[in-house]
C-alpha cells in the first residue's frame, strides 16, 4: 500500500530524482533520498505546507532539488531506479532519512549540527540528513 498518492509518471520522476541526487551513494543512498522526497509530500509544515504531490515536491522553487537544473536528471528512469522508488512509495524508510526533510552533500567535511534550524539526524556516506524538530509537528 502506498503512503502517498502517485501515478506511474510520478514513480519514474521520483526514480530519476533519487538517481540524480545520490547515484554515487549506492542503492541505500538513493533510497534515503527517496525517503526525503516522500517525507516532503507527507509533511504539513515549514516549506512543505503546499507540497502534496511528487511533481510539486521534485520541482519546488525555492528550496527544491538542485539536480533538476541539470541534464542528467532528465534521462529516462532505469528499471532498478523505478524499483527503488516503489520501495519508498510503499513506506520503507531508512535511518537517518526516515524522518528527514532535508539533506546536503558535505563531501569530506563533517555534518553541521544544525542546518536552517533543523537538527542533524545522521549521515550516510557524503550526505548529511536533517529532520524537523518535534515542535514543528510535521507528521
Amino acid at each position: 500500500m502506498a503512503v502517498i498518492a502517485h501515478n506511474e509518471a510520478e514513480v519514474k520522476l521520483l526514480a530519476r530524482l533519487m538517481r540524480a541526487e545520490a547515484e554515487s551513494e549506492g542503492k541505500l543512498g538513493m533510497l534515503m533520498v527517496g525517503n526525503v522526497g516522500v517525507n516532503r509530500v507527507r509533511a504539513n509544515c515549514l516549506d512543505f505546507v503546499n507540497i502534496r504531490t511528487i511533481t510539486q515536491m521534485v520541482f519546488q522553487r525555492p528550496g527544491g532539488f538542485e539536480s533538476t537544473l541539470y541534464g542528467y536528471f532528465y534521462q529516462a528512469a532505469r528499471e532498478v531506479d523505478i524499483q527503488l522508488a516503489r520501495r519508498c512509495l510503499s513506506g520503507e524508510t531508512f535511518h537517518p532519512a526516515d524522518r528527514a526533510l532535508w539533506f546536503y552533500n558535505a563531501f569530506d567535511e563533517p555534518c553541521r549540527a544544525q542546518w536552517f534550524g533543523q537538527w542533524n539526524s545522521g549521515r550516510f556516506k557524503s550526505h548529511c540528513f536533517y529532520a524537523p524538530v518535534e515542535s514543528e509537528r510535521c507528521f
